[in-house]
């Protein structure tokens, strides 16, 4: 099978378990959108992707996802994933559709600094260290919602929800609870009713855990692995 055929294959039955747990879930299928995560792929495999119906494309690096901008179709909600270093942030305001892992204030005052310069307004999320994982960045359970209280007082800065990035495990149940804890914070912050917050979106799930996550409320997924295959590369708890 060509390269083609195999992501074509790999999007199909990605899209398929999604709408099976849906199902399961009671969840309606337009709820869940599919990231296609994208780091390190060649620009042609992206576009296949694309060809195949792929919008959504997630990516970890600040000068990969600008090269990759310039090339592909302009229709692209392109999703920054990865850690996002301040100095970085001017690059790509202008062309991300929603910046995933947002981690501190600081961060966040320099988003919106350079939003305020560019005059867009920039869809954000916040991560959180649902696992408390020494190797993972993203905020604490219990300072996410003061620091989402601090981040809605600035300009050009939309709060949609939350992200989180799972432990890896064999078998994906174990990460549920994790999934489980990040919808009840996003529930307890709109609680809250803060202006400029809205829980709206919860980014959780990627290769080995995305049906877990679906039946636990997630908005979006973020598959690399499933769809493009492995990276020879890859390291143990790294995006898939």
């Amino acid at each position: 099978m060509s390269a083609y055929g195999i992501i074509k294959e790999n999007i199909k039955l990605v899209e398929e378990q999604i709408d099976t747990a849906c199902k399961k879930a009671g969840r309606d299928r337009s709820q869940v959108t599919l990231i296609a995560v994208s780091k390190t792929k060649p620009v042609e495999m992206l576009q296949e992707a694309y060809d195949c119906g792929c919008r959504d494309f997630g990516e970890n690096k600040v000068q990969e996802l600008m090269d990759k901008y310039e090339l592909l179709p302009k229709d692209i909600r392109w999703h920054m994933i990865g850690h996002l270093q301040r100095n970085k942030v001017k690059y790509i305001v202008d062309k991300v559709y929603m910046i995933h892992s947002v981690d501190s204030l600081r961060l966040a005052e320099e988003i919106s600094k350079e939003a305020v310069k560019k005059n867009v307004t920039v869809r954000i999320l916040i991560e959180v260290n649902v696992a408390n994982e020494d190797t993972k960045f993203g905020t604490t359970c219990e300072e996410v919602l003061q620091l989402a209280k601090d981040i809605s007082k600035l300009p050009n800065i939309l709060i949609k929800g939350l992200m989180t990035i799972a432990p890896y495990v064999e078998n994906e149940e174990e990460n549920r609870c994790y999934f489980q804890k990040l919808k009840k914070i996003s529930v307890d912050i709109m609680k809250e009713n803060v202006d400029n917050i809205c829980m709206e979106t919860l980014s959780m799930g990627m290769t080995g855990d995305y049906r877990a996550a679906v039946s636990e409320g997630a908005t979006y997924v973020r598959v690399g692995t499933g769809i493009f295959g492995m990276r020879p590369t890859m390291l143990k708890g790294e995006e898939i």
